[in-house]
């Protein structure tokens, strides 16, 4: 798969598992990890970047003894993964264009 294309896509699919509720780097990994391969080296840039574009807040909360950074979506980074539905449904048709199909 063309770089560019996953790095958007793995962006979406982190704002997609904390639609569902706020998580942690090492449980985003894990849970991502069930459909893509992903490191936790790729994954904290991925953060970063959607925290600098206002899709998602951090905060921290103890557990065990030690600060956990937690993550949770903001009302941009919902607004993105509307956008990414708007995106697939073109992406369909244009799917469909190249495979010789009716748009």
């Amino acid at each position: 798969m063309d770089i560019q294309m996953k790095k958007g896509l793995l962006d979406v699919c982190v704002l997609a598992l904390l639609a569902k509720g706020d998580s942690y780097g090492y449980q985003l990994a894990a849970s991502l990890g069930e459909v893509v391969e992903v490191s936790e080296s790729t994954l904290y840039p991925i953060l970063k970047r959607l925290e600098n574009a206002g899709q998602l807040s951090t905060y921290s909360w103890e557990f065990g003894g030690r600060l956990r950074r937690y993550y949770r979506i903001t009302q941009a980074g919902r607004k993105r993964l509307a956008q990414f539905d708007d995106d697939w449904k073109e992406l369909e048709k244009l799917h469909a264009f190249i495979k010789g199909g009716k748009v």
